[in-house]
């Protein structure tokens, strides 16, 4: 969840904001990231996951928001030529095209600008919106009008209806003049072209966007009439000769072999170019096969951007400091003298775990290589003076936080601290996590709440949280806090007195015990102190409790000891016991009906259209069923929406059954 949250969140300080904390190349890393996990762990993807989203949604910028009368996509990434090599070998097998076929792609650099829609009606500008999320943007009609770049009128004879689609950019060159010039009277100084050139577009003022040098690049279509050719080199030569700029750089290839020396010849000049790029984008060129491979979730399956790879720097590792997490995992983190790395001054770097410092060797002192690429990043890939005879770094294995003991468990290569509640650099954490929407979810209750209340001296245990009402005056006294904001809280507060169990388990955030263990564990045992007895008897050493534990579907040995382990510490058997005493979480009543499906194991794939994937996950288990994630011989059933692929193909070959969403609301009706 926290990945999801951390992209979300540069996502909107990119789009939305212009105001990027990361580079691209860790945004790109995070999603790699998440995209591997969604791989790996497919039944734990979320409603609102990355791969879903586009760009960010508008808010605050005070611009009348416009929708897109088709959605605005973004590009799946390619990041070295065998990925280049794999999108053409898609390509050829989602055609079914014999492996020999030619494959013409177009090839263009990727402008690093502000995505842009501009709507023609007869030849005439009638509006223009940035992307947005894809589905709603802004309209910057106005300021458009002040780019030169731009044509008000189309020359010859476009289409009736013609959206055109590319990216609104400030070259290097103006940009250093305008920096130059804010400097000069003390204005905002811009981190970079792409802040500059989307800070000056998204004005409510048109005036202070025709003082800025901004430009505009088409790269393809929208909503359309009618098109002039049946390739997208074709039509991007109409978009020209219609008076809008494409890129210089534009080609017809032919396979991988072609787009990859296009890349190079790219790279070569990119540093001599006089806009800013990240990369290069091919397209399938016959816009048949385009209609033929559609679209994912929130790219085409006919394009790709190639990013270009990190920069690397030199420098000196100053120090290694240790930050302790929500979970207890103490993670070093290398001072860095300050270093620029691909334009970005970068002076911290995380060293992951323990066994990340043993295999680079790195001490304060050290010279490393620095790169802004990879699964974490910055990330120190190289370290230069290895060889030097100096004492091996000493990772703790006690808590720099509270002093308790931190140890790593078996198979694992993080070290955790064991202090739990008691853990000041936890306690924090665990609070925001536990009032968060996946646990109790009490509204007006957020992060910054938290801290400001932690802080003040009111919350230390979950159970403080039902006790804020005593403090109401106090709250009321505080910047920012009304009477009604401070009942309204309180009243979310009482509201949660009967809480969801399944919920509050999931909220203290017990090693091991997440969302789909506390719902096993809520419906095998009903009630919470069921469970804290069942801990308690593990704590104790108790093995009949433990074969009980784990006899239970879903249920092993390391949640069991994690369980254990928990209720063993008599902190957390104080905190527990304090919490019971302000809430009453009900028992557990089965919803589930006796069906043909009951014991079951069911597969959802492909694009629910009638429902969510959550939605549909409570509908199977509803039925006594189980959905899983992926299919094996065990499956019973496949539901396969539009877009199945792999599952789809597996089950077939495996005899599954199969039906589509409105046979799977026939059996539910049925049911």
């Amino acid at each position: 969840m926290r990945l999801a949250k951390q992209i979300a969140y540069h996502n909107k300080r990119y789009h939305a904001e212009d105001a990027p904390e990361i580079s691209d190349a860790e945004y790109d890393a995070l999603v790699r990231r998440n995209n591997e996990l969604e791989t790996a762990f497919p039944h734990l993807i979320r409603p609102d996951s990355p791969n879903r989203q586009v760009g960010a949604a508008v808010d605050g910028s005070g611009l009348k928001k416009v929708t897109h009368a088709k959605r605005m996509m973004s590009l799946d990434n390619a990041f070295n030529a065998e990925d280049v090599e794999d999108f053409v070998g898609r390509i050829r097998r989602f055609l079914n095209l014999p492996s020999e076929a030619s494959v013409e792609l177009t090839a263009e650099d990727k402008i690093d600008g502000l995505s842009l829609s501009l709507h023609y009606e007869n030849g005439v500008l009638k509006q223009a919106a940035t992307r947005g999320d894809g589905t709603v943007g802004e309209d910057v009609t106005a300021n458009v009008a002040t780019i030169s770049d731009i044509p008000q009128h189309l020359s010859g004879n476009p289409p009736a209806l013609l959206e055109i689609r590319g990216e609104v950019y400030m070259a290097k060159s103006d940009f250093a003049a305008l920096n130059s010039e804010q400097e000069t009277k003390g204005g905002k100084i811009f981190a970079n072209p792409r802040n500059a050139a989307a800070g000056s577009l998204r004005q409510k003022d048109a005036s202070i966007t025709a003082s800025r040098p901004l430009r505009f690049l088409a790269h393809g279509w929208g909503d359309v009439s009618g098109l002039p050719a049946d390739s997208q080199m074709g039509v991007m030569t109409a978009i020209a000769e219609w008076g809008v700029p494409v890129s210089p750089l534009l080609i017809q290839v032919d396979n991988a072999t072609g787009a990859l020396a296009h890349y190079a010849n790219i790279q070569r000049q990119r540093a001599e170019l006089p806009y800013d790029i990240d990369g290069v984008v091919y397209k399938v060129d016959r816009l048949d096969w385009q209609e033929r491979l559609g679209f994912v979730a929130k790219a085409p399956r006919w394009a790709i951007a190639h990013k270009f790879p990190a920069e690397q720097a030199e420098t000196t590792l100053e120090s290694v400091d240790i930050q302790v997490g929500r979970t207890g995992k103490l993670t070093p983190v290398g001072r860095l003298k300050p270093v620029t790395v691909g334009g970005v001054v970068v002076s911290n770097v995380t060293l992951h775990n323990r066994d990340e410092i043993a295999r680079l060797g790195v001490r304060p002192g050290d010279r490393v290589i620095v790169q802004r690429a990879g699964d974490v990043i910055p990330q120190i890939v190289d370290n230069l003076t290895r060889d030097i005879d100096r004492p091996a770094f000493d990772f703790p294995d006690h808590c720099p936080e509270c002093g308790s003991e931190a140890v790593a468990e078996e198979g694992e290569v993080d070290v955790r601290c064991t202090g739990g509640l008691i853990c000041p650099a936890q306690r924090v954490q665990r609070l925001i996590h536990f009032v968060s929407r996946a646990a109790l979810d009490i509204e007006g209750l957020g992060e910054k709440s938290v801290q400001e209340f932690f802080a003040a001296g009111w919350l230390e245990s979950p159970a403080d949280i039902f006790r804020l009402h005593a403090r109401r005056q106090e709250i009321l006294a505080r910047d920012g806090w009304q009477d009604k904001s401070v009942d309204n809280l309180l009243a979310a507060i009482q509201a949660k007195r009967a809480p969801d169990p399944m919920k509050l388990l999931f909220g203290l955030g017990i090693r091991h015990v997440g969302a789909g263990t506390s719902k096993d564990l809520v419906r095998n045992f009903g009630t919470l102190d069921a469970i804290a007895e069942i801990g308690k008897r593990v704590a104790a050493g108790d093995v009949s409790a433990v074969a009980e534990l784990t006899s239970i579907d879903g249920i092993g040995p390391t949640v069991a000891e994690a369980l254990g382990d928990f209720f063993h510490e008599l902190h957390n058997r104080d905190v527990w016991d304090d919490l019971m005493r302000e809430v009453d979480p009900p028992a557990y009543v089965s919803n589930i009906r006796e069906s043909e499906w009951t014991g079951k194991t069911i597969v959802f794939t492909g694009k629910l259209e009638t429902m969510s994937r959550d939605e549909a996950k409570a509908q199977a288990e509803a039925l006594g069923a189980k959905a899983a994630g992926s299919v094996s011989a065990k499956t019973d059933l496949v539901v396969a929406g539009p877009g199945a692929g792999s599952k789809l193909k597996q089950a077939t070959a495996l005899g599954v059954k199969i039906v589509n969403e409105a046979e799977w609301a026939a059996i539910m009706a049925a049911s």
